[in-house]
């Protein structure tokens, strides 16, 4: 083989050495562009349920915003399991969470995404896995040895489920949950021919793998996917399912969208699987 000029040497090193500096800026736009597309807008300041406000201490000076409630069924009791759960705007979340348990004695946790609400810290994905593991530790140590139960909605479960793989839990109630590589990729690709929708997608923190989380997950779990899902398609939500490793059930949402209120029927289904979750072993 013919050796280069030392002339064409030296251009194919510049050319080399642009091209590395091209991709690193690629990567690290790609990173930011992650956050900025997936970490939903802050909502606008809306009324509370009146649940009470409990600022959960972090080591490095960062506080979490929770809000918590107890279910029916531990109004004059001391509750038997908590529920923990992730979102934006969580004021206005803890009464209707800890109200779907009814009369099974239960705590209920809402903590919102840092940078929602009073919850200080970076609105990145990689500070949201962070601070999940945060609000479960906390939340562990009140609980003592009662099991705990993670759930979330859409992009909440993303925190959940990497709790889950991370974490001893009783049980995980996820609905509508998005793998967002595989969305990234196959849902928004096609119109930048995956020139942005790539970088974007392999930047993302390993800990929002919601696929690599569930194959490492072991608690009993639900599923509720939408049928007629056109933010999360039903099919990739089906990924994270069938690559779940504990037992799980799968909850339908027949002819539904992604934001919908559930059914007398699918809210029968996830009665009876919170039931499950919180039965005694034989």
């Amino acid at each position: 083989m013919t050796t280069p000029p030392p002339g064409r040497r030296r251009r194919l090193r510049i050319a080399l050495a642009l091209l590395l500096v091209t991709l690193c800026g690629v990567a690290v736009t790609a990173a930011g562009c992650a956050d900025r597309l997936i970490m939903p807008p802050v909502p606008p300041v809306r009324e509370g349920d009146g649940s009470p406000r409990v600022l959960i201490q972090r080591g490095d000076g960062r506080v979490l915003e929770s809000f918590r409630a107890r279910s029916p069924g531990a109004k004059d009791a001391e509750p038997r399991a908590f529920v923990l759960r992730f979102t934006g705007d969580a004021n206005t979340a803890a009464k209707w969470t800890a109200d779907r348990w009814r009369d099974r004695p239960v705590e209920a946790w809402v903590v919102n995404y840092p940078g929602y609400g009073g919850s200080s810290g970076p609105r990145t994905l990689r500070a949201l896995a962070d601070a999940a593991l945060v609000a479960h530790d906390e939340m562990r140590r009140i609980a003592g040895n009662r099991p705990i139960i993670v759930e979330g909605f859409s992009l909440g479960t993303v925190p959940a489920l990497h709790v889950a793989a991370n974490r001893p839990v009783a049980g995980v109630i996820v609905q509508n949950p998005p793998p967002l590589r595989q969305i990234v990729l196959r849902h928004h690709g096609w119109w930048n021919l995956w020139l942005l929708a790539g970088p974007v997608a392999w930047s993302l923190p390993r800990e929002v793998d919601s696929i690599a989380n569930a194959k490492r997950c072991h608690a009993k779990a639900a599923f509720l996917i939408a049928e007629k899902d056109q933010d999360v398609p039903p099919n990739l939500q089906r990924e994270i399912h069938d690559a779940y490793a504990g037992e799980k059930r799968l909850i339908l949402q027949r002819g539904a969208g992604h934001v919908a209120p559930l059914d007398e029927r699918t809210m029968a289904e996830v009665q009876e699987a919170m039931s499950w979750m919180l039965a005694e072993p034989k």
